[in-house]
């Protein structure tokens, strides 16, 4: 068995790099909501069992550059603008891992074995393309591949920037068209209509010619807002214009934002879009987001840090991760409403009201 010729690299059908080009970094509501999930989600502490397990250290500071919230925060967006993020677990002289890296989505490729299932990936940058195997016999690899379900591709997932790629354009066409109408003194535009003596109907080509590069010089931009129009004999100026409801591109606006933040799973009221009252308040809609976006992904990168390397130290035995939800401030509201009511049960002991606050029991002293 030749393990080691591994077959062609499967590309995805679409481009990371357009996403985060035309979404994150030209569209200002999808550019908020990968921050947010990404921001919330990696400040969602996860919790090493035991405390003292070597991974715990890994993840607190995973290699000299990032912190582990930059790097989770990193990991996350990469998530949500291509809908595949990847880590690497390096290590030295066959040790386990001392270092995490966080590797762009837009240079790797999943690299498929025989059955379809992944054998390897491959890393490009520039001319330079490294390639990383999975062992065949305990399946383990050094490249965490997460991913979001797509039910039309086997190897890589959907992002909701992709999900909300039209709503995106439809915002970002709308913001041009207020580009364009502020640098056309915020006016529609009209017409020029000659009627000259003895009924002629026509500039010759020089006053053509003329009139054309004086209203471009003249009457075009934002810094000739307001300038009078001088008519010659024979003009007339007549403004068109459409009916405010056909050119209604502020409401079309709107509603495209709001696409955008259902396609993310962000309540628009965090995002300050109007015309959305799903929530009745603002702490309602910040409780739902932590419940509904920000958790399951923490959880979900907890699940799967901890299949991929929680064994990697045998003598300190497997690593179980979970997220810390006692540390997360949103969740204030709903811790203080579930020890209100443990503690008004009159019918639970102390330890089973330690049990279901989810306090760890006091060790007790042996006789």
């Amino acid at each position: 068995m030749a393990w080691h010729m591994l077959g062609r690299p499967a590309w995805p059908s679409r481009d990371p790099s357009a996403f985060a080009r035309e979404g994150y970094a030209r569209n200002a509501i999808a550019y908020r909501c990968v921050r947010m999930i990404a921001e919330a989600a990696a400040n969602a502490p996860l919790k090493v069992g035991p405390s003292d397990h070597p991974l715990a250290r890994v993840l607190a500071r995973p290699n000299p550059e990032q912190t582990g919230v930059e790097l989770l925060e990193a990991f996350y967006g990469h998530l949500q603008v291509a809908g595949n993020a990847y880590l690497e677990a390096a290590s030295f002289d066959d040790q386990p891992p001392s270092e995490l890296y966080v590797l762009r989505p837009d240079r790797m490729s999943v690299v498929p074995g025989p059955d379809g299932w992944p054998i390897g990936w491959e890393h490009s940058c520039g001319a330079q393309v490294r390639r990383f195997e999975r062992d065949p016999v305990t399946n383990e690899a050094p490249i965490l591949h997460l991913k979001l379900f797509n039910p039309a591709d086997d190897w890589y997932g959907l992002s909701p920037m992709e999900a909300a790629a039209y709503s995106i354009d439809i915002h970002n066409a709308g913001g041009a068209w207020n580009k364009a109408l502020i640098d056309n003194a915020a006016r529609p535009s009209g017409a020029l209509v000659f009627s000259g003596a003895a009924g002629a109907d026509r500039l010759s080509e020089e006053q053509f010619q003329r009139l054309k590069q004086e209203l471009e010089d003249m009457h075009s931009g934002a810094a000739n807002a307001g300038r009078p129009l001088l008519l010659e004999g024979g003009l007339d100026w007549r403004p068109m214009s459409l009916s405010p409801a056909e050119m209604d591109f502020a409401e079309a606006r709107h509603a495209a934002a709001r696409d955008i933040a259902l396609a993310f799973g962000v309540p628009p009221m965090l995002l300050g879009i109007p015309g959305d009252n799903t929530y009745s308040n603002y702490r309602e809609a910040n409780l739902a987001f932590w419940r509904l976006t920000a958790l399951p992904l923490a959880t979900k990168a907890a699940r799967a840090i901890e299949g991929w390397i929680g064994d990697r130290w045998p003598e300190a035995g497997p690593a179980a991760i979970q997220v810390d939800l006692d540390a997360v401030p949103a969740l204030a509201i709903e811790r203080d409403a579930l020890w209100s009511r443990i503690s008004g049960a009159d019918f639970l002991n102390e330890d089973e009201k330690r049990r279901l606050a989810g306090v760890e029991e006091p060790e007790r002293a042996h006789p």
